[in-house]
């Protein structure tokens, strides 16, 4: 089915234009402009909440440490007691046959 009949499937750079339109109704741009801001802007949006979310896995893990700034905003550190396990992780990632 086509518009408005519920079943039309959406490619992600469309759910990414529309996503944008939606949050700003009056935009318009050129083909560069909307590469350029529009979906930067949501690339930078759903990327900001991708690292969030292995941001607070490492947290969890203890292989990176959060505290907070005498500005009241989170700050995220490399944890030295976990140094050799890190290591340990990324050489085990980098072995992996292609």
């Amino acid at each position: 089915m086509g518009v408005g009949g519920g079943k039309t499937k959406v490619s992600e750079t469309a759910r990414d234009l529309l996503g944008y339109l939606i949050e700003n109704p009056d935009a318009q741009d050129t083909l560069e402009g909307i590469v350029e801001w529009w979906l930067l802007d949501r690339t930078i949006q759903r990327g900001i909440t991708q690292v969030k979310e292995t941001l607070d896995q490492l947290v969890e893990q203890g292989l990176i440490i959060e505290q907070q700034g005498s500005d009241a905003r989170i700050r995220y550190l490399f944890n030295e007691e976990w140094k050799g396990e890190i290591a340990a992780l990324l050489n085990k990632e980098t072995d992996r046959p292609a």
